[in-house]
């Protein structure tokens, strides 16, 4: 299978060893439209007051997208999903996860159109499932196919894109996807949800996010990244303590949907459907689980023809300083 052209761009500069210098003024931050805790202070402006200067925030389709503009120096600070963070480990990209932002359950789902025949997963046999390649949902897919004893020689996975996905399936072009929102609020009106991430998990497939800095900026800049840390962790304890109150028509829930365009009727929903670890859960995740699944997942993907090699230690990608 041919990559696409991000992929292919992100593999020859992880594969040179490039390290490019990061910005000398200015943070870009790049991020997606995953629903958590984290967009409402990014709505506020209080990273910004938190890091005391100007953020760019750039929006992105998926992790692998991320990854290409950290790999060119474009980002220095992103979030992604651990299957693109393996991918990206694994081709030695210099990057480094300092907090995981999300525990993926519910909120990334495999969800199947009305009338298309798919009672059960053998009715995927000879059916078109989108998803975009090498995420989180990618992982997800493939680790269900697997578990249901399907491949993609009897199931057609095409690789598209969130807003793809919701503009494919209005033209009846596809018979299902494995996505995030806001494309999976759109086809959920719609369809039916034949598994999601938790299920997968359990099957032997977890899923999560993490935001990932450049080494070399985390390294000229250490106080930058903690206090980026530190306002998301923030952000995760006020949902935690106020999760009741966030109801659709909620200040938080509305300044969410408006950030990442998602129906405000699906956020709180979508908030349940992952876990935000807090202070305390972070850094026993990320010294010990966080390399090791991030193995797992490598260890999957080569299995898929994704990457080339798995490394021997996947520490070196992973800190928990950052969130101390």
């Amino acid at each position: 299978m041919k990559p696409s052209r991000p992929l292919r761009l992100f593999t020859a500069l992880a594969l040179t060893g490039l390290t490019l210098v990061s910005h000398a003024a200015g943070l870009t931050v790049g991020y997606q439209t995953g629903i958590d805790p984290s967009k409402v202070p990014q709505a506020d402006g209080t990273y910004e007051q938190a890091i005391g200067e100007k953020i760019d925030w750039r929006r992105f389709n998926s992790g692998p997208e991320v990854v290409t503009a950290i790999a060119s120096g474009d980002v220095q600070i992103g979030n992604l999903g651990s299957s693109p963070l393996a991918a990206a480990a694994s081709r030695k990209l210099p990057i480094v996860a300092f907090i995981v932002s999300a525990q993926i359950n519910a909120a990334e789902a495999l969800v199947v159109r009305n009338g298309s025949g798919i009672d059960n997963p053998q009715d995927l046999v000879g059916k078109t499932i989108a998803t975009p390649f090498v995420s989180t949902s990618h992982y997800s897919l493939l680790g269900a196919l697997k578990h249901w004893g399907l491949d993609t020689r009897q199931v057609k996975v095409v690789n598209l894109q969130p807003a793809e996905i919701a503009a494919a399936w209005k033209r009846g072009d596809i018979d299902g996807a494995f996505v995030w929102s806001p494309a999976l609020g759109e086809i959920r009106k719609t369809g039916k949800t034949l598994t999601d991430a938790a299920e997968v998990g359990g099957w032997g497939a977890p899923t999560f996010e993490v935001w990932v800095a450049r080494k070399d900026f985390a390294e000229k800049h250490p106080d930058v990244v903690a206090k980026f840390a530190r306002v998301t962790l923030q952000s995760f304890a006020d949902y935690t303590a106020n999760k009741a109150q966030w109801t659709a028509d909620s200040v938080p829930v509305q300044k969410i949907a408006k950030l990442t365009g998602s129906n405000p009727a699906d956020v709180p929903e979508l908030l349940a459907g992952s876990a935000f670890p807090d202070a305390q859960a972070q850094a026993g995740l990320l010294q010990s689980q966080t390399p090791a699944a991030i193995a797992e997942t490598a260890k999957f993907l080569k299995e898929q023809g994704k990457v080339e090699t798995v490394l021997p230690d996947y520490a070196p990608f992973v800190s928990a300083k950052f969130v101390q």
